[in-house]
């Protein structure tokens, strides 16, 4: 048994069953908008009606990273399964496959939703962002509205979901680095609520007049240490990092991120897992995780692709430049970094690499490009041994998280 805060109410929960690294909610329409100081109304995220559609802005213009805001009727569970793993039927359009159906009020309801756990049979689930996934980006020319509609975003979440309800749902607040002195309060809000996690757009920094900085960068160590010392992981989930913006540029490609908008076949190229390779770079050779030896972070819906190649680079780059690195890049990732693969992914390539003990089960429940079923992840773990199956599949999400369980 464990003991696990909700606020300052404890509550005792047996993780005796899978944990879900990867979980979502559908945010309700006023989401932004509901804390939002005033004074940023007209530049942060705003809801609009236009005849029968509802719509957001952000900073003024129509944000579009998601076609309905009010996700009613919204994707089915899983129903592009066979595209992303490449079994499509012979003759069978790819089109056709994404169906849609009302909103299941499981999406939007924490008390539902631990129902739902219990139906599916686990212990409890990391729940992430989906529209917010592109808000970041959408403001980043404006730092002051970014910081304002992500604290705004954050007390939303806690009056909705809680950030550890029932010690089950572990809701995953925002934090941005775009103003670091801002992103220390908003930590500190945090830390007063428990939070185990946060999440982190994997992205250059935005710092104003149209530049941007890596995260080694020694302006955000205070942040970094905040983050270390209260035992806070950080989870970079897949996001709108502003790739595409350098496509567009570079190649001609879509003018932003709208992924049921634009369909560029050579961005899902280009970009890939571009930013979350750019990303976990950024911290090692910027010396982040050398200078706070006992931070945690992870990886959560980029897949595992990215790990073999960025670790083939920093080696390289290590032999050039050893002045760079404390240790072999090998050792520094498998002590800081959680990595939750894709379904589809090779999965023991990454355990061999990464070893069993930082590889975590991730559902992408209930968006379309997930499982139909989080359980049906352990399908992917055929040939692993009883101990490695548990730790994918449970433990290593509660280790990343700093949640005591019975072992």
């Amino acid at each position: 048994m464990t003991t696990v805060s909700e606020g300052r109410q404890r509550n005792e929960v047996s993780y005796d069953r899978p944990v879900d690294c990867d979980n979502h909610y559908y945010e309700k329409i006023d989401a932004f908008t509901r804390y939002l100081d005033p004074k940023y109304r007209q530049r942060g995220v705003e809801i609009i009606t236009r005849g029968t559609h509802t719509e957001l802005l952000a900073g003024g213009n129509l944000f579009e990273f998601v076609p309905n805001p009010t996700f009613d009727p919204v994707i089915v569970p899983g129903c592009l399964d066979a595209l992303f793993r490449g079994e499509i039927p012979e003759g069978v359009d790819p089109r056709s496959l994404s169906k849609v159906e009302p909103l299941n009020p499981a999406y939007q309801d924490r008390d539902l939703r631990l129902e739902m756990i219990e139906k599916q049979q686990m212990s409890g689930v990391i729940l992430l962002p989906t529209l917010a996934c592109g808000v970041e980006e959408a403001l980043k020319h404006d730092i002051p509205a970014t910081m304002a509609s992500i604290t705004a975003f954050n007390k939303w979440l806690d009056e909705d979901w809680g950030y550890a309800y029932q010690g089950r749902i572990f809701a995953t607040p925002m934090l941005s680095f775009a103003d670091p002195d801002e992103a220390i309060g908003e930590i500190d809000r945090l830390i007063e609520r428990d939070v185990r996690i946060v999440s982190v757009r994997p992205a250059p920094i935005p710092a104003g007049h149209g530049t941007s900085n890596a995260f080694g960068d020694p302006r955000y160590d205070e942040v970094w240490t905040k983050l270390e010392k209260s035992g806070i992981a950080v989870a970079f989930h897949l996001s709108d990092s502003g790739y595409t913006e350098f496509l567009g540029a570079a190649w001609g490609g879509p003018p932003k991120f709208a992924p049921f908008r634009y369909n560029d076949p050579l961005a899902s190229l280009v970009v890939s897992d571009r930013a979350i390779h750019d990303t976990i770079a950024s911290l090692v050779i910027g010396g982040v995780f050398t200078r706070h030896p006992k931070l945690r972070v992870a990886s959560i819906e980029n897949g595992s692709d990215f790990v073999h190649l960025l670790l083939k680079r920093l080696r390289k780059l290590a032999n050039q430049a050893p002045w760079l690195f404390a240790e072999d890049p090998g050792d520094t990732l498998c002590r800081h970094l959680w990595v939750s693969p894709y379904y589809e992914d090779d999965v023991p390539e990454l355990v061999e690499v990464m070893g069993s003990e930082r590889v975590m089960f991730g559902s992408d429940w209930p968006h379309g490009e997930g499982l139909e079923t989080p359980l049906d992840f352990i399908h992917e773990l055929e040939g692993f041994g009883t101990a490695e199956i548990d730790q994918i599949m449970r433990t290593n999400v509660l280790d990343l998280m700093g949640v005591d369980y019975a072992r």
